[in-house]
């Protein structure tokens, strides 16, 4: 199975070139074989007219390629210009003192090209995702770039901040920097680019130019397949048994007489504006963070949660937003990770792992869930985002947990790999399971959800059923504080 297979792409000066694909479709492949992460084993790379060998990510570099990655590489007790300009800062005196003052005139220097107003001598870790992300860029164009790659440089943006990154790029566009813009967010594609280059599979499917094409055009290019979709969720039928119920749970930094019950198959989503406090209410019902006051109750019983371990215990299962830092282990394989909830189901008396028990439980869930893998031995480093969203669903279903909270199920996820993690969502409703889900894309809480929970400032300022929830509704309350 090869990653790429006889693949294209083409970049001009000056535009804004959209890559799209299904996770796993070899995007991200493309571009570290541009960037010189990984080498090729056939084909060409023309830049400027000539064939190059970019052997090493510095040789890229050098070349005027860099790339943006999705999890920003800052150090966060640096200052923004020791950030940028790290191990390359000017010296004076045989090289032996840094020179502060060229510094932070190269820096502001890089900040004026791009339209942006930061003091170079902040610290990384003051400043916000947005701001972080801004030196991350300039990082790169004091590389001299004429080459930028951006792998999804909105995934934790308020509308706000997005509005001020596209004004940046159209800035560097104007500019003659060509820029790569790897997305999934289709609004944001139709928006900022020029020209859209689909893969599938790991193989070129076409180049056209953004205005041409429309929004459903670029999805059946993408999945080459029917996608899933439904219309509002079905409701709940005959008596409602409650699963889980929180009361007046308050926490001293952000939470607030929170009070709520979640229904047997039942999907109850949570929106608000970032900062409301929904990552937080979920931590807290997971045992992640300790709760100041309030209850917890799972099948009417109140439950202690010293831990993620009694909430597990309970039958409670959590989907970090963060799937590589709090949802799998990304150095284990696939059959690692799927069964890591429930190892104790695969040791036998003597303490010896089953491990033909462990393989079989991971080929069912990898086919059940059309995890795309070599294998089940491949780690999970190597699999595309939307794969690994799925090993993770995979740990909890192969728990059997009755509670699923997904906060962000489908951050970072193409369309295709959606419309698989909705369908998925569905079926666990049909099938009994309990599940909150936190989205901050409003299309997506009304479509999945029952009943929608709107919080702001820590607090939960109204509730909605799926029949009259609208985006206006949500918004209201949203801002409303209380």
């Amino acid at each position: 199975m090869l990653a790429l297979d006889s693949c294209q792409f083409e970049l001009l000066s000056g535009e804004v070139h959209a890559l799209m694909g299904e996770n796993g479709a070899g995007k991200s492949t493309m571009m570290k074989i541009l960037t010189g992460v990984y080498q090729k084993d056939a084909g060409t790379v023309t830049y400027k007219g000539e064939v190059v060998e970019l052997t090493t990510p510095k040789a890229a570099q050098d070349a005027g390629i860099s790339m943006i990655h999705q999890e920003l590489n800052l150090a966060p007790d640096l200052t923004i210009a020791q950030n940028i300009f790290i191990g390359r800062e000017p010296r004076r005196k045989f090289r032996l003192i840094l020179d502060e003052k060229a510094l932070e005139e190269q820096v502001n220097q890089l900040f004026a090209r791009m339209g942006v107003q930061m003091d170079p001598s902040t610290l990384v870790a003051d400043l916000t995702v947005a701001k972080q992300q801004m030196v991350e860029i300039a990082k790169a164009l004091s590389y001299n770039a004429d080459v930028l790659v951006m792998d999804e440089p909105t995934a934790a943006l308020s509308e706000t901040e997005i509005d001020d990154l596209f004004r940046m790029i159209k800035q560097l566009r104007n500019s003659g920097v060509g820029i790569v813009y790897i997305s999934h967010r289709m609004d944001e594609i139709k928006r900022i680019t020029d020209r859209i280059t689909v893969m599938r599979d790991g193989q070129y499917i076409n180049t056209v130019m953004t205005e041409d094409v429309s929004t459903q055009d670029i999805i059946s290019m993408m999945v080459g397949r029917q996608i899933y979709d439904t219309s509002e969720p079905e409701a709940s039928q005959g008596a409602q048994e409650t699963v889980l119920e929180v009361k007046e749970l308050s926490q001293s930094r952000l939470l607030k007489d929170i009070n709520f019950k979640l229904n047997k198959g039942e999907i109850l989503g949570f929106a608000g504006l970032v900062g409301a406090g929904r990552t937080e209410l979920a931590r807290a019902i997971f045992g992640a963070d300790r709760i100041q006051s309030g209850e917890i109750h799972v099948h009417g019983q109140p439950v202690k949660l010293r831990g993620p371990h009694d909430a597990v215990r309970h039958g409670i299962g959590y989907l970090s937003e963060d799937r590589k830092r709090f949802g799998c282990v990304v150095d284990l394989d696939v059959k690692s990770n799927v069964t890591i909830a429930a190892y104790r189901k695969y040791v036998n008396p003597l303490g010896w792992m089953r491990t033909g028990k462990i393989r079989k439980q991971a080929e069912e869930m990898v086919q059940r869930l059309k995890v795309k893998t070599p294998h089940i031995d491949q780690e999970v480093r190597f699999l595309s985002g939307g794969n690994q969203q799925k090993v993770v669903i995979g740990k909890w279903l192969t728990r059997d947990c009755d509670v699923l909270i997904f906060d962000e199920p489908t951050r970072g996820i193409d369309v295709g790999a959606k419309s698989e993690i909705y369908k998925l969502l569905n079926d666990l409703a049909a099938q009994g399971k309990s599940i909150i889900m936190i989205s901050s894309e409003l299309p997506e809480i009304l479509r999945m959800s029952h009943r929608i929970l709107v919080m702001c400032e820590g607090r939960i300022t109204g509730e909605l059923d799926y029949s009259e929830a609208t985006q206006e509704k949500i918004m209201e309350l949203a801002t409303a504080r209380m």
